[in-house]
């Protein structure tokens, strides 16, 4: 069964394809996405996917008669990086890649925003693909937003830029360790808190079955999740407005990563923090605490992180926000809850507060 979905942007709308054994139709897929055989296509891939599915989609490529040129970067937060990105951008120069050609992103969110800004700074922008191969990459594939990493502030250098489609193939999340499920899970489950109540209380009472991959329900879910992310997406592509709901945990989450050197925690990890967090504020601004309760148990239910180590900085982290691209004018925005499945845009929150509620997300030993 594939489930798909249309990301409607008008001229620029595009497929999202969810479903099992579609990286062997890859190379089809990208015939009838209008590439031509002439021109070379980058396949982008990291250290641990590589080996696993790279051979599959060369090998569906090549059927097709693509010339197939691949780029493998070394697994990790840190390889989003100026540096790492000079050289894909040498390997496609050297492949002879043209305005014709696309850039392939075989892997997590890592890759997917490293070779998506690739394609969008290549000869000022060609074709696009991602094949996310784990569950947190269901966000970062959808919404076209590329970027690297500055060491002082995540994703600080990018750009909006939409793919060409989107390629989900579910057998390739079987792989996956426990805790990169979890991690992958936050953005799901966020999904549900921003947009949708009952979804989110769907996800707490099938956490089981989401942990243990069960196709069903990860089916679903991931479907689910893509198309709140997709309806948030088509009705603010530049986040002038209501697509700024979608960063719900991330401004605390993004800090946790900076300030631990990105890799200490999973990206879904740091935003689940986050999210407890933003549900901490929302108490402080006087919403009803079962907010704060029933975020706790979503997000504990899948095995999430809810706590900050004692020994991050609290001044290391409100630093870390400063550079935030939500930060303006010595206040701070935040993505609040009103209720589960709701949320608001505070744009005047006092550091003050912020500080008040990383206070409380700390604790002695182990964040788990």
């Amino acid at each position: 069964m594939v489930r798909s979905i249309t990301v409607d942007l008008g001229e620029r709308s595009y497929p999202i394809h969810i479903g099992s054994g579609l990286l062997r139709d890859i190379g089809q897929q990208c015939v009838q996405a209008g590439f031509p055989l002439r021109s070379p296509l980058l396949v982008v891939s990291d250290s641990e996917v590589a080996p696993r599915y790279l051979p599959v989609v060369e090998a569906a490529l090549q059927e097709q008669g693509y010339t197939v040129v691949s780029h493998v970067i070394e697994a990790g937060e840190a390889s989003k990086s100026l540096a790492v990105y000079e050289e894909v951008i040498t390997t496609a120069i050297e492949a002879g890649l043209d305005r014709s050609s696309a850039v392939l992103a075989l892997g997590g969110g890592v890759v997917g925003d490293l070779a998506g800004f690739v394609a969008a700074s290549y000869m000022r922008g060609i074709g696009f693909v991602q094949i996310p191969t784990t569950i947190l990459a269901h966000d970062s594939s959808v919404g076209g937003k590329v970027a690297v990493n500055h060491p002082l502030a995540k994703n600080m250098i990018g750009a909006f830029y939409q793919p060409t489609m989107v390629v989900y193939d579910l057998d390739t999340l079987s792989t996956l360790p426990p805790r990169q499920v979890s991690s992958g899970l936050a953005e799901v489950v966020k999904h549900g808190l921003i947009l949708d109540r009952e979804f989110a209380y769907w996800c707490r009472e099938h956490a089981s079955e989401l942990l243990a991959l069960n196709a069903e329900a990860l089916g679903y879910a991931l479907e689910r999740g893509c198309a709140i992310k997709a309806e948030v997406v088509g009705n603010d592509e530049h986040e002038h407005g209501q697509r700024a709901i979608l960063n719900l945990g991330h401004t605390i989450g993004h800090a946790i990563e900076a300030v631990g050197g990105y890799g200490v925690f999973l990206h879904g990890e740091a935003i689940a923090i986050g999210m407890a967090g933003s549900a901490l504020l929302a108490a402080k601004l006087g919403r009803d605490q079962v907010i704060y309760e029933d975020t706790i148990s979503m997000l504990s239910a899948l095995g999430l992180p809810v706590k900050l180590p004692a020994e991050y900085s609290e001044d290391e982290l409100m630093e870390a926000m400063m550079h935030d691209k939500k930060f303006k004018e010595g206040k701070m925005t935040f993505i609040v809850p009103d209720s589960i499945g709701a949320v608001s845009i505070i744009n005047d929150v006092q550091q003050s507060a912020v500080r008040e509620v990383i206070s409380q997300l700390k604790k002695e030993g182990s964040p788990w």
